[in-house]
């Protein structure tokens, strides 16, 4: 070392460094050295590469001072600059260490604080500046030495060190980047690490440095970064890299970064997209939408592949996957406009996603943009959240409800708020209320909550709470309204519960039925019963609560002082918290928020009267532009003065109330009576200047009034005055003097005198009476004195009706009304009122039948004649003197040809059964709606009958004490009531009629199905008892008639079967109970035999429709036949609905329909066959081509103005002349003609005197169906029925079918005929089958839908057989009949029908009637094919269930081989239904 000491050359002032000195000395003379070095340019500086090397050497690298190092640290990074580009340094190795040694001196920088940080910091100018590290490069391990810089600069690197310093560390380290040959896995590992979380996070100065190292190195890096993704994303090379687990999120950051760098690694993810892992397709996706999604993108213009891929994922198996999706949807319309096309297509689809979750996060994300940026929100995506609020799920409808309302909160009462906004949230409050309509408590506590906190928030200030609430309800629709109006009825009668409850607890009286009561107001009753006994047991052991509880609910609660109690109360149950509790407590809390008048106090309601007042004077603002303001805003009062007549307490809010009275629009004063009969029970004593002034006002409008200001004023004197009667006394004088159609006050009389007639039954008795029966049946209700406007109408809307019908009704009112205050059938005036309004209804409301009321106003006629009936009914002593026929007259108009009467008849029977004041019999009226063509009708009056079920069961639960009298009110009961009801359906003419019954037993299964079906109450033994006990006894009704006794039994047997075959798994239960039956209906039950006999149809069958194709027509064992014939084309088109029509009205003639003969037919048919509906046979006998058919209902639907399509080919009037009898026939459903007014027998046997009509080439096929059948005329109806049936079912013959399929060659089996199969003998089958073929060809007149144009061979054999089998037996004629009943086919005739019978001798007459009722028999297989065929799903020429379908068959007759080619063709119905046919798929 001397040696080497003696060639050193120091710098000028430098002295010698040796390793003698001191530690101080040595760092003295370092520093002057250091100088020296820092001063030094690059000339002349060979003579001191000695020194150079000298202070590389251990001794100074190792040496244990830190400020030795540091110093000969900056030395030498002198030395790199002064002997740049060639350093001094040749030792490889050497030079290796001296750069570690560097980089270790670097680690002085992490502390800016420190005295040396200054050298530190100049050593790093001076490495970044001169790019020192640069040398390394050609260094084989210099990868070692960068990665222990980069990893040192990320980790020493804090918000401390200024800008310079991290400027000079890029500079220092972005070179060995850009300039190096390779960059090692491990070096880029250490750099990419620190922009991935959790490093971001944490040591945010190292992202941000790692962040612009890889945006200054990015080309340089890109190859590197590529060929990592590819081998670890595509290739699935395993590394030992920490990123390994975190690809994704690098890939996420290097494009949030340096985009460039990933234009070769984007398009790989795409596969990536379409693994089979779902948790590497949710990573995928995940990073693909924060990379789409993230503002300033424009990765979907750039990759538009892989954005529809990406698009995909919202339809993924996963639901993982397909949440992620959602989540970021949000993110896609706020920051990208020019994606929402997608995204909401997407959303759209993910709304009706079947998982929750899904559907909940829509909701949230459509939420979360709208409260950020409500502007980007349009319609569709408001329509999600709508669709949402009726989820199945309460989770999903909970967050779409509050999101709403919190939503109209906000851009509501927000201030500067755009007026668009507004109007975009103005649908909310509708919508909300809307979901009170919801069965669930869940849902209308949501909506009470949602009303409280958004709709109208309830700690606003008085003035501007009830502002807001006067105008949130003038801006509701009327459903809203309805809805408004239920929900404080609601909170009523909860409070009144929750009162008696606490009552019951202070008298120690029994608390469960009211707790129980009360759970049902709640959402999970049965946790709800054990919370409330919780609670309950706390309130009896605390006064001081019950006290609060006591102050909460009593009429002088203030909004502030019920906020305070209820906070208290609350307290008191220990404050919200984990698990059980919690629920306690919520359960409590949404009970006491329920009851709360944290909304409306007395002072409340005089501010909102003095609105109101405002409103009605036409002064207010708040209601300014909205129509009929005023007479919403006193409604809104009406409603409160109902659930809150107590608040009503000020004498200035009577002042104001008696003003509106004196209003000119009597909408406002008629609800104005209203609000005084709510809120006057004490006036009288309490305000008597008010009632002073009130009761003029409240006389003249019952005088003078409009009806219902009549009806309002008669009740609110009845409220507020003590001595009534003499006011009564006074207004009744002037309604008697008013009774004139030509007095102006004539109806307001009528309405008068009922309500007083009901209010003081005993007072007025003597003079209602005489008025009654002289005055309002005799002179009003029995005479016609205008005509009706002629319409086509059957329904108009009341100002229409003329005053004459409208005083009519409200006389039926009035006898209703004196009937309910009499309660007594007195001098028989019930029963003289049943029979009239019995009258009116089997007229079709028409009670003296004269012909001048028009259809409309007969609609309403019988309608208010049957609601008069049910208003009686609701009285026992009525009910009981109801005739058998009078309520299965009512029962008809659950059936009735208006839409209008049907559905208002059910709402009322509905409405008046839920009283349960209506006896159960009633319910069994609803078993008819399965005839109604509508199928929201159906599914209407199906809620009717399962919320009556559950009210009568929720009854008896609460109620024990009617267990003697359970027979009243256990809705199992109703089925004896429906058995007899439906064995009178007046169609069922024999207890063996196919068709009838057939229809018997969709309605029973309508009444049955609610009490069977998923009921724990269902018990099948009793059900059976009970229905086989009906067969042990007779029908009370007409007990020596056998056939009606059979026609009971036939329904019991239908039910017995629909029991056995609907019933599922049969769970036995023991009766406790014998099964009870009416007396009223039923014959004490004989107990001496057993009635198992079945008296139903050998092949009627229980089972319920199969959808089956055409194959289901035809007969599969047959041979196929290949042989060409003669082709001929059948038209049977699908039975109409059955419903039982009325009476059309006006009787006007109609122009005659036509219909086109089918195109496709092969044989057209003549003009005569075409222009005319009824053909003639060879005996010159007129047949009609009509086929009876069961129940043609001429159904109104919804749209009255439109003619039914459903036509109808009645018989006007038949005419004898020489040889022929010519009938003039129309193809429409009414026609000109008188109706007889006892006739209603006569024509019912008119429709069943049809026969199929035949072609003119049929008559050589009729000749000889007549010769072969003269040999069976004495063939009874079972045999003729079974040949029948054997004719189109049963036989067997070789045949082909060929279909329209487009394939050709294509082959089907038929339904074949064997003459070895039939029970008719060889030689009298096979001329009919031969002559089938030109018979069938000239028959294709038109005919109306659901009827079967053309028929076959056997109906022409069996009715030929049966008219000259009738001809023997003649029955009596209808006209002898002096009876008369009111029956389905009554009902069912058109006005132009004439009940005269025609010329004819009885025994030709009875002839064709008897041949009819054959034919019917005959036929009614082939009306069941096109049944068939509408159930096909695929058919085999492509058409779609539904539509038109056609199939051919060829069946080859015995003789001569020719095969005859059957084309069935099924038209699509028209638009009335029946219930229990196919529906379109």
């Amino acid at each position: 070392m001397s040696g080497k000491a003696n060639k050193i050359v120091y710098p000028p002032g430098c002295k010698d460094i040796t390793e003698e000195i001191g530690k101080e000395e040595l760092v003295r003379r370092l520093k002057l050295l250091a100088r020296a070095f820092q001063d030094m340019g690059q000339d002349d500086n060979d003579q001191y590469s000695g020194l150079a090397v000298y202070l590389a050497t251990d001794y100074f690298l190792d040496h244990q001072s830190k400020d030795v190092r540091l110093l000969v640290a900056c030395c030498v990074a002198d030395v790199f600059r002064i002997f740049a580009p060639e350093a001094p340094y040749k030792d490889l190795k050497h030079l290796k260490d001296i750069f570690i040694f560097l980089v270790k001196q670097l680690r002085g920088l992490e502390d800016p604080d420190s005295p040396s940080f200054k050298r530190y910091f100049y050593l790093l100018e001076n490495l970044a500046w001169v790019k020192s590290f640069n040398i390394c490069i050609e260094l084989e391990e210099n990868q070692e030495i960068f990665c222990s810089l980069f990893q040192l600069m990320f980790s020493i690197v804090s918000d401390k060190h200024s800008s310079k310093v991290k400027n000079f560390v890029l500079d220092m380290l972005t070179p060995l980047i850009t300039e190096a040959d390779s960059v090692s896995q491990e070096l880029m590992d250490i750099i990419l690490l620190n922009v991935v979380e959790p490093y971001k996070t944490q040591k945010r100065v190292a992202y941000a440095l790692a962040k612009e190292l890889l945006i200054r190195s990015s080309n340089a890096i890109e190859p590197y970064i590529q060929a990592f993704f590819n081998n670890t994303l595509m290739l699935g090379k395993s590394s030992e890299s920490e990123l390994s687990h975190r690809l994704y999120d690098l890939i996420y950051e290097l494009n949030q970064i340096s985009p460039n760098v990933l234009l070769s690694v984007l398009p790989q993810l795409e596969f990536k997209l379409k693994s089979n892992e779902e948790s590497e397709r949710k990573q995928v996706t995940k990073l693909l939408a924060k990379m789409f999604s993230d503002e300033g993108s424009n990765l979907v213009e750039q990759n538009r592949p892989l954005w529809i891929c990406f698009l995909g994922r919202f339809n993924d198996i996963s639901i993982p996957v397909r949440q992620t999706c959602v989540q970021f949807s949000q993110h896609f319309l706020i920051n990208h406009p020019e994606t929402n096309k997608d995204i909401v297509e997407q959303l759209k689809s993910r709304s009706h996603d079947p998982e929750e979750t899904i559907r909940m996060e829509v909701v949230n994300t459509v939420l979360s943009v709208a409260k950020k940026d409500f502007s980007i929100i349009n319609e569709e995506l408001l329509g999600f959240i709508k669709e949402r609020t009726l989820d199945k799920k309460f989770q999903v409808r909970r967050e779409a409800l509050m999101g709403l309302g919190q939503l109209y909160k906000k851009y509501t009462f927000g201030e500067k708020v755009e007026e668009s906004f507004v109007e975009k949230v103005s649908f909310i409050k509708d919508k909300i209320f809307h979901h009170y309509y919801q069965q669930s408590s869940d849902d209308r506590l949501l909506v009470e909550r949602v009303f409280n906190t958004c709709l109208v928030p309830y700690n606003m200030p008085e003035e501007d709470r009830m502002r807001q609430f006067l105008l949130l309800y003038c801006t509701l629709d009327e459903h809203a309204i309805k809805a408004f109006q239920e929900m404080f009825k609601h909170r009523i009668s909860v409070r009144a519960m929750i009162l008696q409850m606490v009552e019951a607890i202070e008298q120690q009286a029994l608390l469960n039925p009211r707790i129980v009561s009360l759970s049902r107001t709640l959402p999970e009753t049965g946790k709800a019963i054990e919370h409330l006994k919780k609670f309950c047991q706390i309130i009896k052991d605390d006064k001081r609560l019950r006290s609060y509880l006591i102050k909460l609910l009593s009429q002088d609660c203030t909004c502030k002082k019920a906020q305070d109690l209820v906070r208290e109360i609350l307290k008191k149950l220990g404050g919200p918290s984990q698990g059980t509790q919690n629920i306690y407590y919520n359960t409590i809390k949404s009970l006491l928020e329920r009851v709360a008048p944290v909304m409306i106090d007395i002072s409340a309601v005089d501010q909102l009267v003095s609105h109101v007042d405002d409103s009605v004077r036409g002064l207010g603002i708040i209601t300014e532009g909205i129509d009929s303001a005023a007479e919403k805003s006193v409604k809104l009062l009406m409603v409160l003065s109902w659930t809150y007549p107590y608040y009503f307490k000020t004498e200035e809010t009577y002042e104001l109330l008696l003003t509106f009275m004196k209003h000119d629009d009597e909408s406002v004063a008629d609800l104005t009576l209203q609000i005084f009969n709510n809120i006057g029970k004490n006036l009288q004593k309490d305000y008597p200047n008010i009632y002073s002034s009130l009761l003029p006002v409240v006389s003249s409008a019952a005088k003078l009034g409009n009806p219902k200001q009549c009806k309002h004023a008669i009740r609110c004197i009845n409220t507020i005055c003590k001595n009534k009667e003499a006011i009564y006394g006074q207004i009744f004088e002037h309604y008697k003097k008013s009774l004139n159609p030509e007095s102006a006050n004539f109806i307001t009389a009528i309405v008068g005198l009922g309500h007083i007639a009901k209010l003081c039954p005993e007072e007025f008795a003597p003079d209602i009476k005489t008025i009654v029966s002289k005055v309002i049946v005799k002179d009003l209700l029995m005479q016609d004195h205008t005509f009706g406007p002629s319409t086509t109408e059957s329904w108009y809307s009341e100002h229409h009706v003329t005053e004459e019908s409208m005083a009519k009704l409200q006389s039926m009112k009035l006898l209703t009304r004196w009937l309910q205050g009499l309660k007594s059938n007195a001098n028989n005036s019930g029963t003289s009122t049943l029979r009239l309004l019995y009258t009116v209804i089997a007229h079709e409301g028409d009670l003296m039948e004269k012909g001048n009321i028009n259809k409309p106003e007969l609609a309403r006629l019988r309608l208010q004649a049957g609601c008069c009936m049910i208003k009686l009914a609701e009285e026992k002593c009525f009910s009981d003197i109801i005739t058998h026929e009078q309520f299965q007259a009512l029962a008809l108009l659950m059936n009735d040809s208006c839409y209008h009467v049907r559905h208002i008849f059910s709402l009322k029977l509905h409405k008046s059964l839920l009283t349960l004041r209506l006896p159960l019999q009633y319910m069994s009226i609803f078993c008819l709606a399965a005839n109604d063509p509508m199928r929201e009708r159906r599914t209407q009056i199906k809620q009717f009958l399962q919320n009556n079920i559950t009210k009568r069961r929720e009854y008896i639960k609460q109620n024990p004490s009617i267990q003697g009298r359970i027979f009243h009110f256990l809705p199992d009961y109703v089925m004896p009531y429906t058995i007899h009801l439906l064995a009178h359906d007046p169609e069922l003419k024999e207890h063996d009629d196919v068709e009838p019954l057939k229809n018997i037993k969709e309605c029973l299964w309508f009444n049955m199905e609610p009490l069977i079906s998923k009921s724990e109450d269902y018990n099948y033994t009793f059900f059976r008892r009970m229905i086989e006990n009906i067969k042990q006894t007779k029908d009370a009704q007409d007990p020596d008639d056998k056939e009606t006794n059979m026609k009971l039994y036939a329904v019991c047997d239908v039910a017995l079967g629909l029991l056995n075959s609907k019933s599922g798994n049969i769970t036995l239960k023991d009766v406790t109970v014998e099964p009870r039956l009416s007396a009223k209906h039923f014959t004490k039950p004989d107990k001496s035999y057993s009635n198992t006999q079945n008296y139903l149809p050998k092949d009627f069958s229980f089972e319920g429709h199969k959808r089956k194709g055409v194959n289901a027509l035809i007969d599969t064992s047959g041979k196929a036949n290949t042989s060409k014939g003669q082709t001929t084309e059948i038209i049977v088109e699908s039975p109409g609905p059955v419903v039982n029509p009325l009476p059309t009205s006006p009787r006007d003639q109609r122009q005659p329909k036509t219909k086109k003969t089918d195109v496709g037919s092969e044989t057209e048919s003549s003009p005569n066959s075409s222009a005319d509906s009824v053909k003639k046979n060879d005996s010159g006998k007129n047949v009609d081509k009509k086929k009876p058919q069961k129940r043609k209902l001429n159904t109104d639907t919804k749209d009255e103005n439109k003619e039914p399509k459903t036509a109808k080919v009645r018989n006007k009037k038949q005419t004898k002349t020489s040889g022929k009898n010519v009938p003039k026939l129309m193809d429409t459903e009414e026609s000109d003609g008188d109706e007889d007014d006892d006739s209603s027998v006569a024509n019912s046997e008119s429709q069943e005197s049809q026969e199929i009509p035949l072609g003119p080439k049929a008559k050589k096929a009729k000749n000889v169906s007549d010769k072969n059948s003269k040999s069976n005329v004495r063939t009874s109806k079972k045999d003729t029925l079974q040949k029948s049936k054997s004719l189109m079912n049963g036989a067997k013959t070789d045949s082909t079918v060929t279909s329209d399929s487009p394939k050709p060659g294509r082959k089907r089996k038929t339904e074949s005929v064997s003459k070895e199969s039939t029970p008719v003998k060889k030689s009298k089958l096979t001329p009919a089958l031969k002559n089938l073929s030109p018979s069938v060809s000239d028959c294709s007149t038109p005919s109306s839908p659901g009827r079967s144009s053309t028929k076959s061979s056997s109906s022409s054999v069996k009715s030929s057989a049966k008219s000259l089998s009738a001809k023997s037996t003649p029955k009596k004629s209808p006209h002898n009949l002096k009876k008369t009943t009111i029956t389905r086919s009554k009902l069912n005739r058109s006005d132009g029908e004439s009940d005269e019978s025609p010329p004819e001798d009885k025994t030709k007459k009875n002839v064709r009637k008897t041949a009819s009722k054959q034919t019917r028999l005959d036929q009614f297989n082939v009306k069941s094919a096109p049944k068939n065929v509408r159930k096909g799903k695929n058919l085999p020429n492509g058409v779609s269930d539904g539509d038109s379908q056609e199939t051919s068959s060829a069946a080859s007759t015995p003789k001569s081989g020719t095969s005859i080619r059957i084309k069935t063709k099924v038209q699509t119905p028209d638009s009335t239904k029946k219930r229990g046919r196919p529906k379109k798929t």
